[in-house]
């Protein structure tokens, strides 16, 4: 692997993400020498918006003639000698993920991106996505390393490790940051002095401790006290958008009622369905919020500078999303064996859980990569047991996947913990297969 010059590829590059993974990679240009940036997408409008906001960035950083950058839908162009692919694509868009939204709610069911029945429906799609994505990397640039936030995160991970067992790319979610990053700016704490331990699936998972170096112990008893007594308001990097602070409230609300854990806030699709589901309109799901936000306001910006408007025109909240991936990039460059929530096989470090699992874990990450860290201690039967029929409902939809099995998902679908019966499971299938079309395999 190359140390300077280095060939970086978005692949989904029309994302609202790309600039806080551009503006990332800028501020760690010492420690992550590129040259090249190549924004792919097989939605050519979308990757041409992004393609005139990062050339912008580029112009104000005086970067322009340093970085070349490049935007193509054509796969060899876009992945020939690459050194990092960050991947976040979206198959199916923005009007499919609304369709993940709206179906299993007009069955009186959570309708979410990731998790319950949306987030399976998907996983179907994003699987195949992401099997592509392997295939032109394994072709035209053996060597890179991908490192992938694409969602349904574990799904994803199951489905490369079947397929591309040796591959190397490396699975995160900045969800675990997001917390953090809020608790510490709600409560004056730096995380940066934090030493974690955290366990569960993506979007499924609670804190045992978390240590900080600065005063010498654990803090988690602290911070459960001071949500209970304070609760948890939005941080700066999410100002402007109220639905996280429902989010917060729930997490709040799990930590009282499941007390000694910080747990993830999608915990709530699981444990509350009903108030989710109460909370949420049928008619206009976060789907809508992001679109008549965040990709209404990037359309936007990209209008006004092939328009040359003057005056301040970026208007971002880059949050940790894009500095995460990044830091994990430097990590591998420069084998500094940095500390990350990685999302992999588990393999011994939950004690107690099947090996197969697909789990997210602290693992140190280095020139060969992860290296899992062992939580040393077995977990409750709670989360024990909550973990493993998801994670079974998640290796059912990827046996379905593969098989192309009716059966295998339609247990998925029933096993799903937000799912009350197999009649509503049955019947959400039945009605994503239609929906899905050509973005689904053809299930028998």
């Amino acid at each position: 692997m190359r140390n300077k010059n280095l060939n970086i590829v978005i692949a989904g590059g029309g994302s609202t993400y790309t600039p806080g993974i551009i503006q990332a990679m800028i501020d760690s240009r010492t420690n992550f020498d590129f040259s090249q940036i190549t924004l792919y997408d097989i939605d050519e409008v979308r990757n041409d918006d992004m393609f005139q906001i990062i050339h912008y960035m580029l112009e104000k950083e005086n970067l322009q003639e340093q970085v070349r950058l490049r935007q193509t839908a054509i796969p060899e162009e876009a992945f020939m000698k690459a050194d990092f692919v960050f991947s976040q694509i979206r198959v199916g868009g923005m009007k499919m993920r609304e369709i993940d939204e709206k179906i299993p709610l007009k069955h009186g069911i959570v309708g979410q991106e990731t998790c319950g029945l949306g987030g399976f429906s998907f996983g179907l799609r994003s699987i195949s996505g992401l099997l592509e994505i392997v295939s032109y990397v394994e072709k035209y640039a053996p060597e890179a390393w991908i490192l992938n936030y694409t969602n349904p995160e574990t799904l994803i991970s199951e489905a490369i490790r079947r397929q591309y067992p040796n591959i190397k790319m490396l699975n995160a979610c900045d969800m675990t940051i997001s917390i953090e990053e809020t608790i510490a700016d709600n409560f004056g704490y730096d995380r940066k002095n934090w030493i974690p331990i955290y366990y569960g699936l993506n979007h499924f998972g609670w804190y045992q401790s978390i240590y900080d170096k600065s005063i010498d112990r654990d803090i988690l008893p602290e911070i459960l006290d001071k949500l209970d007594e304070f609760g948890l308001k939005i941080a700066d990097f999410n100002a402007g958008d109220q639905t996280w602070q429902s989010a917060w409230d729930m997490l709040c609300l799990i930590s009282k009622e499941f007390p000694g854990y910080l747990p993830n806030n999608y915990l709530e699709y699981y444990l509350y369905p009903d108030i989710v589901v109460e909370h949420s309109d049928p008619n206009y799901t976060r789907a809508n919020m992001v679109m008549d936000g965040r990709e209404k306001n990037t359309k936007e910006m990209a209008a006004k500078i092939r328009r040359k408007e003057s005056g301040e025109i970026l208007n971002f909240n880059f949050g940790a999303h894009g500095q995460y991936i990044v830091d994990m990039a430097v990590s591998i460059l420069n084998d500094n064996h940095d500390r990350f929530m990685l999302i992999m096989p588990n393999m011994g470090a939950i004690p107690n859980l099947r090996h197969d699992a697909v789990v997210e874990i602290p693992a140190y990450v280095g020139r060969t990569g992860a290296e899992p860290i062992s939580l040393r201690f077995e977990i409750n039967d709670f989360h024990k047991g909550l973990m493993e029929a998801q994670n079974a409902a998640e290796k059912l939809l990827v046996d379905g996947y593969f098989e192309h099995s009716y059966q295998k998902v339609l247990q998925a679908f029933t096993l799903n913990q937000t799912v009350p019966s197999a009649r509503v499971a049955k019947a959400v299938l039945d009605e994503f297969i239609i929906a899905n079309g050509d973005l689904w395999p053809a299930l028998k």
